[in-house]
């Protein structure tokens, strides 16, 4: 028919270009100028605090940064978010749907977006930690070297031998020496994390745990000793964890929107209960980066923040023995670009990671749903290591 009818054929060809390109011009009409322009991970204007801003102008490589999606899906990752900041300005953040396991809700899928809160998981502890420099430097604590026990003279009677030795700041470091194991399955008896959650007074259950060493000689990850500090800050605040949160931490940095969940017993989940919109945890990671700053308004003590990513011990059996440990935050490196970089870290179990890498002055952000998974994490640590920090293209 081709060959008997060229006109025909010529005619029809022309038609079907014609239809297409009226097809993509009704598309293009329908979407705002903003969305025609929009490249690739380019942030909402939210007006939440942070300015935003193109990931070139901050020496940064958008091209490059565009390649996070792909990256993640090698991996099957289920990544929910990626949220990146450079000199103190947001330039890039991604969101995808995904399975979720929110606190106390069950499991479904979810379309995240700019304005979705996600469980902050572990995260929380490195939040906690900040509450306590802020709570010294109102001198509400004397101290990170007052005694544990000082606080909890109602429990003299259930604390085992060793506790008077026990300071603040052994439990900021996680060095307290008490025996501890959250690594057995959450059914498992033995496991001592879900006693927190289900125990009438997880308090004396804490304090009632037998030490196995002497403080600052044996490293344990520990979530009781979080849940202590956080009691300690109700206790000399008169409120509660969260109301004293909002005041001093969370309205000072324009956030408004957080949960932060409680146990089945009551108690606030010091250790692992925050819920933040990933945009907001990553002006975590800038407080780091600025010392305790955040515009003008010095919210965390300078000393205290960077004495919180000083490492402090080795996490002996975490991530392959790779990290060090300040108070409550992580502390690492990762190799890029042929050269080390060093880095300070919250971490969340399944794959929450607020990671500010200071030589760079750069904060990445992100949030998944990797619970259980052997290598929880990984997907984070890899999209940092091999496509945000080489999008670097200036030494500063």
């Amino acid at each position: 028919m081709r060959h008997r009818f060229p006109r025909l054929s010529r005619l029809g060809a022309s038609l079907a270009l014609a239809l297409t390109a009226s097809i993509a011009n009704l598309r293009a009409d329908d979407m705002t100028p903003r969305q025609q322009r929009q490249p690739c991970g380019s942030p909402a204007a939210l007006d939440d605090g942070w300015v935003t801003a193109s990931p070139e102008s901050v020496g940064m490589d958008s091209e490059r940064l565009c390649g996070i999606a792909a990256r993640l899906s090698l991996r099957s990752s289920e990544v929910h978010s990626v949220v990146v900041a450079r000199h103190g300005r947001l330039v890039f953040e991604q969101y995808f749907s995904g399975i979720d396991q929110p606190w106390g809700q069950p499991e479904g899928r979810t379309e995240f977006t700019a304005t979705t809160k996600h469980d902050m998981r572990s995260a929380t502890k490195s939040v906690t930690a900040l509450l306590v420099g802020i709570a010294i430097d109102r001198k509400l604590i004397a101290s990170a070297n007052e005694p544990v026990v000082k606080f909890f003279p109602e429990h003299h009677q259930v604390k085992s031998a060793g506790w008077d030795a026990i300071t603040l700041h052994h439990l900021l470091t996680m060095s307290s020496g008490i025996k501890w194991d959250e690594t057995l399955p959450w059914t498992d008896p033995n496991n001592d994390e879900p006693h927190l959650a289900f125990d009438a007074d997880p308090i004396g259950y804490v304090l009632a745990k037998p030490i196995a060493a002497p403080p600052d000689t044996l490293w344990t990850y520990n979530g009781g000793g979080t849940d202590l500090l956080g009691n300690i800050i109700e206790q000399v605040s008169g409120k509660s964890l969260e109301a004293f949160a909002r005041e001093v931490l969370f309205e000072p940095l324009g956030i408004t929107d957080f949960e932060w969940k409680t146990y089945k017993n009551g108690k606030i989940a010091a250790a692992s209960g925050l819920r933040l919109r990933p945009r907001d945890a990553a002006k975590i990671g800038q407080l780091v980066l600025d010392h305790g700053r955040w515009k003008e308004q010095q919210i965390v003590p300078a000393e205290w923040m960077d004495q919180s990513i000083a490492p402090h011990f080795q996490a002996v059996g975490y991530f392959g023995g790779t990290l060090f440990y300040g108070h409550q935050w992580w502390v690492g490196r990762s190799f890029a670009a042929g050269k080390e970089i060093r880095w300070a870290g919250a971490f969340g179990w399944g794959g929450q990671r607020i990671i500010a890498v200071p030589d760079l002055d750069l904060v990445m952000m992100t949030t998944a749903a990797q619970y259980g998974q052997p290598k929880e994490g990984l997907a984070a640590m890899d999209i940092l290591t091999n496509i945000i920090i080489p999008a670097v293209r200036d030494a500063h």
